[in-house]
Formats: structure tokens, sequence, C-alpha cells
């Protein structure tokens, strides 16, 4: 099997394993025609679970003698757990064998190891996790998530040029609304390392449209959203709360009596359609940028249905090259002089 538009997945990772992996691959596997899995895992959890679908040519199975656990240390992974079955996806990417892999795993493991396999595009000095967040009118990526706590002007920029990837290749924007996160709008309020990665960004070849503050994450303004993973993190947790509360408030008042309860009836076709958008899973499947290699990260918790959006994730950023996009724009910033001097 060749890489052509090839996904590993790693069946063993997350909170429910192969059960959730192995059939949410496969829905995708039935639903995307050029699409070939190369499924990894145990073989007494993961055979069972494929079923059929092994007499397929599209679909293979790779055999992986450890799992790395949840709350394992990135670096004790990375040293005792050679076979495991992220290991050995990402190896796959490595190898040429596939395009993309998808793990549910440890974070910090799977960005140690992807780190160390598949190295770093030129230019780019970490991997930054980027999601897509639901906005007025359609989305606003964002990054980093949760990989880097402490940056410089430097990665900031980086974050930039790959955010605008991102946001164009996976999501159609043709010239992306880049703006970095900060506590004001104003040039003089931030951090030194956020006015620094202002002023460099200013007049750059991105398409930078400024400081913006958090009201702006949602408000379709921007497409691509620039802050340090510590702060990135802690706003994903805030919105992924957010959103769980307002649906909990919604259905608590909804339920308060017999009339609202009649209201609640007329009123579920929208209250159906707002809970479907604000639903996380389905925006689950954060790119791991900046590698020499597409490594796309589930939610540990991940669902069926979450599962198989980050599969998809793993597909689309397959197709378009997004390290090689990466190189190419992180070329035409550099070229209009936005250095750190």
């Amino acid at each position: 099997m060749t890489a052509g538009l090839t996904v590993a997945v790693d069946a063993m990772s997350g909170d429910h394993g192969a059960e959730v992996a192995v059939p949410a691959a496969l829905e995708v596997l039935a639903s995307t025609p050029d699409l070939r899995l190369i499924i990894v895992g145990r073989s007494e959890v993961v055979l069972p679970l494929l079923g059929a679908a092994l007499d397929n040519d599209r679909c293979r199975f790779v055999e992986a003698t450890d799992v790395v656990a949840m709350d394992e240390r990135p670096q004790d992974a990375l040293r005792r757990k050679k076979n495991s079955s992220m290991r050995i996806a990402i190896n796959l990417v490595e190898q040429g064998e596939a395009s993309a892999c998808v793990s549910a795993g440890n974070t910090g493991a799977l960005l140690a190891t992807a780190r160390f396999v598949l190295g770093m595009v030129p230019g780019i000095d970490r991997p930054a996790i980027v999601s897509a967040l639901p906005s007025t009118g359609g989305y606003t990526v964002m990054l980093d998530l949760g990989a880097n706590p402490d940056c410089n002007d430097d990665h900031l920029v980086q974050f930039a040029v790959m955010g605008s990837v991102i946001a164009s290749d996976l999501h159609g924007i043709e010239h992306p609304r880049v703006g970095l996160l900060n506590v004001g709008e104003e040039d003089i309020k931030g951090t030194e390392e956020v006015k620094a990665a202002h002023k460099r960004l200013t007049g750059s070849a991105l398409n930078y449209c400024g400081f913006v503050e958090g009201d702006k994450i949602f408000s379709g303004d921007i497409d691509v959203v620039v802050t340090d993973g510590f702060t990135g993190n802690v706003s994903l947790k805030a919105m992924e709360g957010l959103a769980r509360f307002i649906s909990g408030a919604m259905k608590e008042e909804f339920t308060r009596s017999a009339v609202r309860k009649i209201g609640a009836l007329a009123a579920a076709p929208t209250l159906k359609a707002l809970k479907e958008r604000l639903d996380p899973r389905a925006y689950n499947g954060a790119s791991m940028v900046g590698l020499q290699g597409v490594v796309i990260k589930s939610h540990g918790g991940a669902d069926r249905m979450s599962f198989a959006n980050a599969v998809r994730v793993a597909v689309m950023e397959a197709r378009n090259g997004v390290p090689d996009q990466i190189v190419d724009l992180l070329a035409k910033v550099t070229a209009t002089g936005v250095s750190s001097e």
C-alpha cells in the first residue's frame, strides 16, 4: 500500500480505544473513495472490529505490542514505547507509507514522538496545535491551543503563517485575516513578545489585521487568531465549558413549566440546529502543524462522531500537502523583511 491518500490510525488511543476509533475510521473510508487506511493496534482487540473490512484492499492492519497511557510522561513514551500504536502510526508517515496519522492519545507524548520521528518544517521552531472554532458566518482558526505555554515573537510569527495555511487550505479562505490575541487593540498593550510579533507582522505578506481581544474570536471578523499555548488552551477549555453551560441552561429553562415545554416543542428545530452548531464534536481534530508530516490529535474522550471528524481533517490536510504549503508561505513572509531584528 503506497502513501497516496493513506491515513494511519492509532486505534488503541484515547479513553475508548479501538471500539470508537475503528468504526469511525471505517465510516470515513466508506464515504471517501480514494482513501486508504492503515489501522494500528493490538490484533486481539482490533481484528474483530475490522472484520470484512480487511478483505478490502483499501484497508490493512499493522500490529502494535504497546500502548501509550493517557497519563504517561512524554519522555517515557518516547524512550520505552517504540512499539506502541502511537509510535508505529507516526513511523508510517515518516516512512512514506501513510500521508497522515490520527491519534486520540496523550497529547504530550504525541507531540514529543511526532517531533522526534518527523522533525520540523524548515524555518519552524516548534509544532503548534491548531483547530477550527465556530464563528459568525463560518469558522475561526486558532493556535496555539496548548503545545507551547511560553512563546517569543518568532514563535508567534510562525504560528501566524501556519494558521493562515490551515485557514486557506482547509476552509477555502483566499486571504485569511490574521489577528494577534491581546488584552486590548492599542499598540502599547500586551507583553513585550506580543508587541514585537505585532510589529513584525504589520506589513508582512500575511493579511494581518492587528491585535484582537477575546470577544472577537467568534465575531467572524478574523479568520486566524494567534496566541501562545497557555492562553490558547485556557481559552479553548473556557469555550467548551461555556458551550456545555448554554446547552444545560437552555434545557433547564425550557423544562421549568408546562408552558415552556410547549415553547420548546415549537422551537425544537432551532434548538437542534443551535446544539449542532455549538457541539464540540463537530470540530474535533486538532492539527499539530509545523511537523514534516500530517499529525492530527483527536480529543481523548472522542466518541465515534468526533473521531470520524478527526480522520476527515487528516484527509483534508493530506490532500492539500499542508507542510509544503507552510514552507512556501513562510518563504514569502521572510522575503518581506519580517525579521526578529
